[in-house]
């Protein structure tokens, strides 16, 4: 069974200035600092100094609440912002050629969004809210710009970025040698870590997602991932209530 990936930071959560965004419509205003904001220690580079942060308060053109089920951005549009997720979760979808939906990933509070839009200059899948949220919008240009000045920031955006490499490698991985089980276990644990690392509780947490779009990331159906989750808790690897999930054996997660 292949390992989880290591999460990558995510983005500093950039406050509200006067500027408008390109390409984007803000919904609210976000008064709260970078050098104040409680994901402070998740998403930034760790190396800022008191100087670094006044340049990084002032990048964000603002922050924008969202709705469960609304789409951010649409495959095809063109690419302007990432995004960095503050509150809520996000899964990303393509449409396949015959009309088929694929999900290609989820997203959560203290991860970016946006940067499959960088290759190409616009986005390659649609980011759809998966609950209400909050997410700060950064305009790419002078992110990049910044990066230029800011050798932190630099190699901050390039370790996103091969994480995002990783991230589909992953997927490959998933969809093509894995077992149903091993699928479903590398899922549990790879957002159990993803969790822990942007300072959530990692054992014992919601899906945001339902089953069924469980099953569109990881290529099953619906029916496969009910009793997938149903024997690894009659074999007391989890717990599952609804959609809350708790890990009780993780080692034995991990050798499924």
């Amino acid at each position: 069974m292949v390992t989880t990936q290591r999460p990558t930071q995510a983005f500093a959560m950039l406050p509200l200035t006067l500027s408008s965004c390109p390409g984007a419509a803000p919904r609210s205003a976000d008064p709260v600092a970078c050098s104040n904001c409680a994901l402070r220690d998740v998403c930034m580079p760790d190396d800022l100094t008191p100087a670094d942060f006044e340049r990084l308060d002032a990048l964000v053109c603002a922050s924008r609440k969202v709705s469960r089920g609304e789409t951010l951005y649409r495959q095809g549009d063109a690419f302007r912002n990432l995004y960095a997720i503050k509150a809520g979760a996000f899964k990303t979808v393509v449409t396949l050629r015959d009309g088929r939906e694929q999900i290609t990933g989820f997203h959560i509070a203290g991860e970016p969004l946006g940067l499959d839009g960088i290759h190409a200059s616009e986005h390659t899948a649609d980011a759809v809210a998966l609950e209400d949220g909050m997410l700060c919008i950064i305009p790419y240009g002078r992110l990049e710009r910044l990066c230029g000045e800011m050798r932190a920031m630099q190699r901050h955006l390039h370790r996103l970025m091969s994480g995002e490499i990783v991230r589909a490698s992953q997927l490959m991985a998933l969809l093509g040698s894995m077992r149903a089980e091993e699928r479903v276990s590398a899922f549990l644990l790879n957002l159990s870590q993803r969790l822990r690392a942007v300072r959530h509780a990692d054992m014992e947490f919601k899906l945001r997602m339902s089953r069924e779009e469980i099953g569109s990331y990881l290529g099953m159906k619906l029916e496969t991932v009910s009793r997938m989750l149903s024997r690894f808790q009659d074999e007391k690897l989890i717990e599952v209530r609804g959609k809350l999930i708790r890990i009780l054996d993780a080692d034995r997660l991990q050798r499924v």
